[in-house]
């Protein structure tokens, strides 16, 4: 198993995580996930089962763009007359 972390965020879906995870709540307690190496964790706010994906932003229609926003270029000052 690689020692990275890959997350996937899914378009109008959950992020899927693979890799070694550990899951904690705010207070550190773990979630015990049986061993799985590939999860996927609710983004909608909808899921029964939340943290994690049940399927519902499929029912709730939710939508989210899924790709970074590039960043804006930077200006270069024009050169100095000498």
């Amino acid at each position: 198993m690689s020692d990275s972390v890959k997350i996937t965020v899914r378009p109008n879906g959950s992020l899927r995580v693979e890799g070694p995870i550990v899951l904690c709540d705010a207070e550190g307690r773990e979630w015990d996930l049986a061993g799985k190496s590939t999860i996927s964790l609710c983004r909608c706010g909808h899921s029964a089962n939340r943290p994690f994906c049940d399927g519902t932003h499929k029912q709730v229609g939710f939508q989210c763009a899924a790709s970074p926003v590039p960043p804006p270029e930077a200006s270069v000052p024009p050169p100095s007359a000498s």
